[in-house]
């Protein structure tokens, strides 16, 4: 589940090893470039970390975050 706190979406994510997390990385990043929007992520080993928030619109919580997020937990499934 997304948590939105300090005007950013967030949500934490575990994978079984290093190769899975970073597919999973190259399709959501493949899907921000197709949206024109760019998350802010951590990555070590199988742990991933992402907040969304749109620049354009003064570091907001928007209705792109909103979407993009959906289509990101989308990939998971």
């Amino acid at each position: 589940m997304w948590h939105e706190t300090d005007n950013k979406l967030y949500k934490a994510f575990k994978f079984k090893d290093f190769s899975e997390t970073f597919a999973f990385m190259t399709r959501v990043a493949l899907l921000a470039e197709k949206h024109d929007h760019h998350p802010n992520w951590t990555n070590t080993y199988n742990k991933l970390e992402i907040w969304l928030n749109t620049h354009s619109a003064g570091d907001k919580v928007t209705d792109k975050d909103r979407l993009l997020a959906s289509e990101i937990d989308a990939l998971t499934q």
